[in-house]
């Protein structure tokens, strides 16, 4: 046994300590060893200038730095370089305090929610307390050691608040065994501004490399062959993929079990992509915004089994899609809690090796599905594919004459296409190796229900924490993790997210990165636009027009938002912001935007107008949003009572 006693010490502020600690740490998942937090980003204040700064400008050769613009945009950026990676590493995150610090919370949330592991290292309020209050402190009454920082705590998986050099030497180590857990997310270590300079004499040992290991739990055969059972007694069957398929790599497991059992595969916004290889049993997305032909063979499935999967109203309908009575389910998780969801039997166990003994278990048993669910399956994904080509079909124009008289379709605008029929264009030009990223609004809705994510054309939706301001800055995480040009990211976000944040392009062109960002500009929040005329029966407050008059607060009546639609210029934006910007209108312009932006070493923009309001074919689920249940507006009342004809449809599982 060695003496670390006889090993020897070496004097570091904690902030060298840090960057010094992080730059020696790594994980091995799959016989692979790779850096767990192989670069930092940031944004730097008087709350970690002297401290932090100091010390990746010291050590910047070990731990290289990014500048960044917006600090919940740097939370996203790692936070995409670690699904990118498959949760095996992941980047540090600093910023200043107060502000600065609150701006991680929301990049915190959307990691924690995800179970993707993201390093934050936010600066806080001064520890000694001889100056205080300080700059940016918050001053609570009764908490006299509460700062902002707080609000790390209900969105974070791990946090700690360093007042001492020597916590680290215990805080380190944890803060690595909360990033590399199965049940990852945000991992927050505080540092306050007083303490990132302070010096300790630290064991030199503590700074030797380390691996730390990416679990792969395995099954418990008696749950294997109770889920085994199950099967081998459905007579419909559905797989639903989770995103835990595509961490686990669980890929050729997955196919080899639908192979096997003969088992449709429908996939959820994470698990897009989970199966890669086209054969009648892969069907795409289930629930709010997966395809009727799904939605369809979910509601007759008399078995379900997850994978990887906790779940969400947008999957299940608000618990309303698997209306046969006598319906069963079954759930492979590495978390207890997922494995169990709608009452399942669970398999608590690493996708990879679960769906491994599964599909032995099922050769043995020799479990097949019929002919009969087998050629449903087949017919209506035939009829859907047929109805998803004709609503991509970018070379026919659509049929506005063909409109019902109370459409609220908007034909006076510039847009020749429709949303999915950019979409359309942007499958046409999807090589293998590509990889497509959408968050929130309309696009990843858009995505789950038509995009084809087989072939190694990669989908990245986060939707978990459908978080607006994601995309563009998830686009430089992926690239980051995926640094060969000729595979191309590109994220598809609607004009009111780009205006929302705007800001990363700097950092893209700083970088010299080639990410291609595609704006659909309809003009609004036109995803909500559609929720809100389904709930309230009128548009407010959703689309970007101009106020038709004056805004006059306080004085009891104001004109409303119902001029005509804002006049901005997203290109210039972009310009100003340093990408290569352009704008094409029909289909034959944005082949050539495409095609010519390939292979452009920087940052580019493509706005392509849409025409508002023309949607995809739907997806024939109910979702629970209660318009109000008192309203003077006739509409809302209709609406209510349609409301609650859906909720009669909702059940409890287990």
């Amino acid at each position: 046994m060695t003496d670390r006693t006889q090993q020897g010490t070496v004097r570091l502020t904690v902030a060298q300590a840090v960057v010094t600690y992080l730059s020696r740490q790594y994980s091995v998942a799959d016989g692979r060893r790779r850096r767990l937090v192989p670069a930092a980003l940031g944004i730097f204040g008087h709350g970690n200038v002297a401290g932090l700064g100091q010390a990746l400008d010291q050590l910047s050769d070990q731990l290289p730095f990014v500048q960044g613009r917006n600090e919940q945009a740097l939370v996203h950026i790692a936070t995409a370089y670690a699904k990118a990676t498959k949760r095996h590493s992941t980047l540090a995150v600093t910023a200043s305090i107060g502000p600065g610090a609150l701006n991680m919370v929301t990049g915190a949330g959307l990691a924690t929610v995800n179970r993707l592991p993201v390093l934050l290292l936010p600066g806080d309020t001064y520890a000694t307390r001889h100056q205080g209050p300080v700059l940016q402190q918050l001053q609570h009454p009764i908490e006299a050691d509460a700062s902002v920082n707080d609000a790390f705590r209900p969105v974070s998986r791990f946090f700690d608040r360093i007042t001492r050099p020597e916590q680290l030497l215990t805080a380190l180590p944890a803060a690595m065994r909360a990033l590399t857990d199965v049940d990852t997310g945000a991992v927050v270590v505080s540092l306050p501004q007083d303490i990132q300079s302070h010096a300790y004499d630290y064991p030199v040992a503590f700074f030797a490399e380390r691996d730390w290991p990416i679990r792969r739990p395995a099954p418990d055969a008696d749950e294997v062959a109770a889920v085994a059972r199950l099967l081998a007694d459905a007579e419909k069957p559905l797989i639903i993929a989770g995103g835990g398929v595509v961490y686990s790599g669980a890929t050729e497991e997955l196919e080899a079990l639908a192979d096997a059992a003969g088992v449709p595969v429908v996939e959820t916004f994470a698990g897009k992509g989970a199966v890669q290889r086209r054969a009648w049993w892969q069907l795409g997305g289930i629930g709010l915004e997966g395809t009727p032909a799904v939605n369809t063979l979910a509601r007759e499935a008399d078995f379900v089994l997850t994978v990887g999967s906790r779940l969400t109203d947008f999957a299940t309908a608000s618990h309303s899609i698997f209306e046969n009575p006598d319906v069963r389910f079954a759930s492979v998780n590495v978390n207890v809690h997922d494995a169990g969801r709608l009452g399942a039997t669970g398999i608590v166990a690493d996708a990879k090796r679960a769906l491994a003994a599964l599909t032995e278990a099922v050769r043995v048993n020799g479990t097949t599905t019929s002919a009969g669910w087998q050629e449903k399956v087949r017919t209506l994904d035939a009829r859907w594919q047929e109805e998803r080509t004709a609503a991509l079909d970018p070379d026919t124009p659509f049929d506005l004459a063909a409109l019902p008289a109370d459409s609220d379709v908007v034909r006076d605008t510039e847009a020749a296409l429709t949303q999915g029929q950019l979409i359309g264009l942007l499958q046409e030009h999807a090589r293998s190796g590509d990889t497509i990223i959408a968050a929130a609004g309309g696009p990843p809705g858009d995505l789950q229900k038509v995009w084809d994510a087989t072939e190694g054309r990669y989908a990245h939706l986060e939707f978990g924490f459908s978080c607006m301001g994601y995309e563009l800055p998830a686009a430089i995480g992926v690239r980051f993790a995926e640094p060969d040009p000729d595979k191309r990211v590109l994220s598809l976000l609607g004009d009111g997210t780009f205006l929302m944040a705007p800001t990363e392009l700097v950092t893209a062109a700083q970088e010299r990165l080639p990410i291609t960002i595609v704006i659909p500009e309809n003009h609004g929040y036109q995803v909500i636009h559609r929720l809100q005329m389904g709930r309230n029966g009128r548009e407010f407050g959703n689309e970007f027009r101009y106020r038709d008059g004056s805004l006059e607060i306080g004085s009891g009546k104001s004109a409303r938002l119902e001029g005509d639609y804002l006049q901005v210029d997203l290109v210039k934006t972009a310009e100003g912001l340093g990408a290569r910007a352009l704008r094409a209108t029909t289909a034959d312009e944005v082949r050539t935007a495409l095609a010519d932006t390939r292979d452009h070493n920087g940052p580019v923009v493509l706005v392509v107008p849409v025409i508002p309001h023309a949607d995809l074919p739907g997806a024939g689920v109910w979702w629970d949003v209660a318009p109000a249940e008192v309203s003077e507006q006739e509409a809302v009342a209709q609406l209510r009572a349609e409301y609650e004809e859906g909720l009669a449809s909702q059940r409890w599982y287990g």
